[in-house]
């Protein structure tokens, strides 16, 4: 059993053998076709000719799937672990929506998900430099999450502010006909998406206006400053594509000897 074990282990997560980047290889082509399906059956006039075939080939890719996912927790040491990484998060949801079809009409198209089972494709095709970026930007992003929870709450009080202020101003009469749809109005502008469905019509009302649309364009820098000063900041590492062969989880170190979630020896 252990050998076993060992062996899908090699096969189902490392892309270092040939049979391991053979099954990595036909699992991303199975997932692509799979999207595709969804994709189809999203359109009227292909699902009412081919309605059945597509019904057919989503739960074939469905029970595909789920034997993956099965196989994948069997042959890792600490199966839980597994589930609540990342990739074990996203390899329950691609199977989940299809299951709950049956009880769920229409629940199904959520297998769209699936997509994201593509970002296999850094580790099959050994694109470690990929890997690195990833991790270095995942990694600011953390580090900038205070500053940008401060910066959005600072912005949500703002347009709180300008939607009272314009609904004052302009009132129903000119479409700014209560605070949540001037607040709507002030994060339209604000953002400098300006759909044009309410615009005021007072002089007073387009002079703030303008103040909004000036502070809008020196608020969409702020956050591009904020990432890149913790870009500038991190340290890049070379990362590894190796799977833990105890919780199957990767992103280590190239030259990491154990787990830096477990601890397991890699």
């Amino acid at each position: 059993m252990k050998r076993l074990r060992h062996r899908l282990h090699e096969i189902i997560f490392e892309a270092d053998t040939a049979a391991g980047k053979w099954f990595d290889i036909l699992l991303i082509a199975s997932i692509i076709a799979s999207v595709i399906l969804a994709m189809l059956d999203s359109v009227t006039t292909i699902r009412e000719v081919y309605g059945p075939w597509l019904n057919r080939g989503e739960w074939f890719f469905t029970l595909l799937f789920t034997v993956e996912y099965l196989l994948r927790l069997f042959c890792v040491q600490r199966p839980m672990l597994y589930a609540r990484s990342f990739f074990g998060i996203v390899d329950l949801l691609a199977i989940l929506p299809t299951y709950l079809s049956v009880v769920l009409p229409g629940g199904h198209y959520f297998i769209i998900i699936r997509v994201l089972r593509l970002l296999r494709i850094f580790r099959v095709f050994k694109l470690v430099q990929f890997l690195s970026e990833a991790r270095l930007l995942l990694g600011a992003l953390k580090a900038s999450l205070r500053k940008i929870a401060v910066f959005l709450c600072t912005v949500l009080t703002l347009v709180m502010i300008f939607g009272a202020l314009m609904y004052v101003v302009e009132g129903a009469a000119n479409g700014f006909t209560s605070i949540p749809r001037s607040i709507y109005w002030a994060i339209v502008t604000m953002t400098t998406v300006g759909y044009g469905d309410i615009s005021p019509q007072t002089d007073l009302g387009q002079a703030l206006a303008a103040v909004i649309m000036i502070i809008g364009y020196g608020i969409i820098a702020v956050p591009t400053g904020i990432v890149t000063v913790a870009l500038s900041r991190a340290t890049q590492r070379s990362v590894s594509t190796q799977a833990c062969p105890e919780c199957g989880r990767e992103g280590h170190d190239a030259d990491a000897d154990f787990c830096k979630y477990c601890g397991a020896s890699l």
